[in-house]
């Protein structure tokens, strides 16, 4: 059974066709597997080396489960709703273990409120309480801030953050931007395949070891482009904007070696002032492209291996 670490792990599917109620099918029917409440039809899922259906009265006790599509209670209490999930769930000792879910997700002044009052980050919060009920060592989040406004957006993505501190958290997620914000390893599926495992800044290394910065200058756009070409080792110059004088553009490195203090002196002594220079990591969107946007060839299953 994987045991509790102090980071956060997401599983990024590629597969983008949708069911009547929005989620993605393929990655709702992965998630399924893996929590035991589907049958696969082909491969295998292991726990401690073991197939999945010998352990899995022990990976049931030792997980909590949040799908996307969660069915609340309406005229149920907070409390009453987990007391109902604590019953399910056969916890001996219910009471603390709901006043301790409770507190975990902060809704201590919600507990007695009805369901149907929530907001939509309350109710996200209370379906991730009954995922937390019994400690699990593993907790799964499928797509858990879709629908959500921005300010509930943040609420779960620092709630989430706070629970892989203490347990293995597992977060199914199409918006990549929440996966680089919350993550610190990424798995990334493409085809129901694993293409690549890492840290964001791990993936973008392996997609291309060279360096990257940002700036902008004042100038014309073809004289600051022309001087950073003009430094040993940049390989690759693109214009991102240019107005009222002032160019922005990224340049890439062959190496990774910082070349920020090389460009900056170019562009000084080409007569462009220099307004802003940073170095700048691979978005995880880069990563995901280049690692998923392959030939059908290339992401067709060896012989006899199952899809």
């Amino acid at each position: 059974m994987a045991q509790a670490v102090t980071d956060t792990h997401a599983v990024h599917p590629v597969k983008k066709q949708h069911t009547g109620h929005g989620m993605p099918e393929r990655v709702g029917i992965q998630m399924g597997k893996l929590v035991a409440a589907l049958e696969p039809t082909g491969g295998a899922i292991l726990v401690d080396g073991q197939p999945l259906r010998k352990n899995e009265r022990m990976l049931k006790e030792q997980l909590g489960y949040l799908p996307q599509d969660f069915g609340l209670f309406d005229e149920l209490t907070v409390r009453q709703f987990l007391d109902y999930m604590a019953a399910l769930k056969g916890l001996r000792r219910p009471k603390a273990a709901i006043d301790k879910v409770i507190g975990m997700v902060g809704l201590q002044e919600k507990s007695k409120a009805k369901i149907r009052t929530l907001s939509g980050g309350q109710r996200q919060r209370v379906g991730i309480a009954q995922a937390l009920l019994g400690s699990p060592q593993l907790i799964i989040l499928d797509e858990p801030t879709v629908g959500l406004d921005p300010a509930q957006v943040i609420e779960i993505r620092n709630l989430i953050r706070e629970l892989g501190k203490a347990h293995t958290v597992i977060l199914s997620s199409h918006i990549l931007s929440e996966v680089q914000a919350v993550c610190q390893q990424v798995l990334i599926l493409s085809k129901g395949r694993l293409v690549a495992v890492g840290s964001p800044e791990e993936l973008g290394e392996t997609l291309n070891p060279g360096s990257r910065l940002r700036a902008t200058a004042q100038g014309e756009p073809d004289t600051v482009l022309a001087a950073v070409r003009s430094v040993p080792g940049i390989c690759r110059v693109e214009l991102e904007s240019a107005a009222d004088g002032q160019v922005t553009f990224t340049a890439e490195s062959e190496d990774a070696a910082d070349r920020r203090a090389a460009v900056s002196r170019a562009l000084t002594e080409a007569g462009c002032t220099v307004l802003a220079l940073a170095a700048e990591n691979r978005s995880l969107e880069e990563v995901f492209l280049a690692l998923t946007e392959k030939t059908p060839e290339q992401n067709t299953p060896a012989e006899g291996e199952e899809n």
